[in-house]
């Protein structure tokens, strides 16, 4: 499995590079994600590689983040400047993605949204989305842009705010290179279940990213791995193995009072051990389990995983 850690639970003092130096510490992290334009203040997109070649880290994505000059929207934005400005600054981060070795370039827009009744044009808004993320796309094919959906926050209601809208959103967008994150928490916080969205873009190949974390529904809490949600992410890594997914699965936690080192190897060895459970179960037996659609067999098949023996760790 290969692995990544938020780089901002070890970012002290906007250092970047020191934060890289932790990360290549950290037992069985082996990729980064780095957020642009944030994470390049220090380090430019040419010199990024050398720096991940020479800590044995690689690149998997870039995020795009932007701040506050686009709170009236990014792609969709009221002012026809600013909306130009926040695709040329992914056009910007697509190029820095392929300069530091990655094909992966992650979009969550945060500020797409509304706050108000009235305040939004919903079919020419999300037409906008749709036109600039075209554009981005054949801006560079051999780039792949990965849409990362999140009900709210910033706004109190985002455009693209379930598995449903991306899966729309991505039919409009209709460009091969063009897939979607998911992140564990977002998908509770919009009340879907993270299985049956996995399981959907999986089925049709869209799934890029995996942002793996837990937390209480209503909030992006970024609590460890399967800590309340333990048997939601049993069931959304048994659809990863089902499928065969093989990219990074990226650790979306924010350790606050806890040593970034140690929850992302703590998060590791978690993921490690579920997987290990449903691997000792068996993919074909949880299968045949789902085709009975019988709770009490489901209910059954979960004390089995809690049971199920697996290998001593090295």
């Amino acid at each position: 499995m290969k692995f990544a850690t938020r780089i901002n639970s070890f970012i002290t003092d906007g250092d970047t590079v020191a934060a890289l130096h932790r990360i290549s510490k950290t037992r069985g992290i082996d990729y980064v994600d780095l957020n642009y334009p944030e994470h390049f203040n220090m380090v430019s997109p040419e010199e990024m590689k050398p720096v991940l070649d020479e800590l044995g880290l690689t690149l998997n994505s870039v995020a795009m983040r932007f701040r506050r000059d686009f709170v009236h929207g990014e792609y969709s934005n009221r002012e026809e400047s600013t909306r130009r400005e926040a695709i040329e600054l992914t056009k910007r981060g697509i190029d820095a993605a392929a300069l530091g070795g990655s094909d992966l370039v992650t979009v969550w827009l945060g500020y797409d949204g509304f706050d108000y009744t009235f305040q939004k044009d919903y079919a020419k808004d999300l037409g906008r989305i749709v036109e600039a993320f075209q554009e981005l796309a054949d801006y560079r094919p051999d780039v792949r842009i990965s849409i990362e959906y999140k009900p709210y926050e910033e706004r109190v209601h985002s455009v693209i705010r379930s598995v449903g809208q991306t899966l729309h959103i991505l039919r409009l967008i209709d460009r091969p290179n063009v897939g979607a994150t998911l992140d564990f928490a977002h998908m509770l916080m919009a009340g879907d279940a993270p299985g049956f969205g996995a399981a959907l873009l999986l089925e049709e190949g869209k799934l890029w990213g995996v942002h793996l974390n837990d937390g209480n529904n209503d909030h992006d809490d970024g609590l460890m791995i399967g800590s309340i949600h333990p048997f939601e992410t049993l069931e959304f890594l048994y659809y990863l193995r089902k499928y065969g997914y093989d990219d990074v699965i990226y650790f979306d936690t924010f350790p606050i009072r806890e040593n970034a080192q140690d929850e992302a190897e703590t998060n590791r060895a978690t993921v490690e051990l579920l997987m290990a459970k449903i691997d000792a179960v068996g993919v074909d037996h949880i299968t045949s389990v789902i085709a009975e659609a019988d709770g009490i067999a489901s209910q059954n098949l979960r004390n089995l995983l809690l049971s199920a023996p697996v290998p001593a760790s090295n």
